[in-house]
């Protein structure tokens, strides 16, 4: 992923500076300098030295005579922030980092998400073999169990790792949402159904979720799920910087589905998903990330984790496996009780 701009950052308090530099980076952006006025070298003001300055000082009235300096003489846009950053295990970091990254492509263009899908492996880790309960399972006129699976750079690779150790007959249908380019949605289709029994097609609106099957999330439109399982547009383009919107399908997956819905956030950049994880997680659903160390970029997952709301972390295998055991048990129980 190459980000669109290359980002200053001034900040008159070392904390500020280094909560605004992170959050930059976390989501794409490269950081080329963060310093406080007093260090700022004049080269970084000169043409082509960069896109645009974040710049967030505590006491104006202080610097005045820099702010008079910085306006005169820098050649790259400015980015005045209004507010103090909050700490990043605060509630509401996640809207706040949203409201700046939004700021950042108004002024220099969203990270672009580069997925080479004709290097994804084939399949590296053994199947999971299917659990005696799930042979006696009828087809279900909905769906009984809906996942959502989140990702962003570095997803694709470790969403079909997960989906190639799934055994078949899982009861279980999956929604992906993939941040992509919409031309892009049919050959991750093919990639991600290649080595697995999966069923794999684009959400559009008028299709229907099954278990065994994975809808990817159309970039075009955003799309909410009737509880029988049918995807409909909401005749909106998806809201935030990102296509689709991993925090509105986490949202309208449990406004169809309530607690039959869980959720998985694979590697990734930015924080989407940390806004509409942790009401998932209040409502009683399971929400699980990837383990950093597993992760091309971690920024997206690690943001979930930092909400307090993932229960349970693992590899993509780990993850799998994990899955299969929880809705072995719960169908073991659903079997016992009839």
């Amino acid at each position: 992923m190459a980000g669109p701009g290359r980002v200053g950052v001034i900040a008159d308090d070392t904390l500020q500076g280094h909560l605004l530099a992170t959050a930059i980076r976390g989501q794409g952006y490269p950081v080329v300098v963060s310093t406080d006025p007093e260090s700022l070298e004049d080269r970084w003001l000169e043409e082509g030295a960069l896109d645009l300055w974040v710049v967030d000082l505590s006491s104006e009235d202080r610097w005045q005579s820099f702010l008079d300096h910085l306006l005169e003489d820098a050649a790259a846009p400015i980015l005045f922030c209004d507010g103090q950053a909050p700490a990043r295990t605060a509630d509401h970091y996640p809207k706040w980092e949203r409201r700046l990254v939004t700021k950042l492509v108004g002024y220099i263009g969203k990270p672009q998400v580069k997925v080479r899908l004709d290097s994804l492996p084939a399949r590296s880790a053994p199947v999971i073999p299917t659990p005696r309960e799930f042979k006696a399972i009828r087809p279900a006129d909905r769906p009984q169990r809906v996942w959502v699976l989140g990702a962003s750079l570095g997803g694709p690779a470790a969403v079909k790792q997960f989906l190639d150790c799934l055994p078949a007959n899982l009861p279980v249908a999956f929604i992906l949402a993939q941040h992509i380019d919409a031309g892009f949605l049919d050959t991750l289709c093919g990639v991600l159904s290649r080595d697995n029994p999966l069923t794999c097609r684009v959400g559009y609106d008028g299709e229907v979720l099954r278990h065994g099957e994975l809808l990817i999330a159309p970039v075009d439109y955003a799309v909410s799920f009737r509880h029988d399982g049918r995807v409909q547009t909401t005749g909106q383009a998806w809201e935030g910087p990102y296509a689709p919107s991993i925090d509105q399908v986490l949202q309208h997956a449990g406004e169809g589905f309530g607690r039959a819905c869980g959720a998985i956030l694979f590697s990734g950049m930015g924080n989407d998903g940390a806004i509409a994880a942790p009401r998932l997680a209040a409502m009683g659903c399971p929400v699980w990330a990837q383990t950093a160390d597993t992760c091309a970029v971690s920024s997206q997952p690690d943001s979930v984790r930092e909400t307090g709301c993932v229960s349970y972390s693992g590899s993509p295998e780990q993850l799998a496996l994990q899955l299969v055991e929880r809705v072995r048990r719960e169908v073991a129980a659903e079997q016992q009780a009839v």
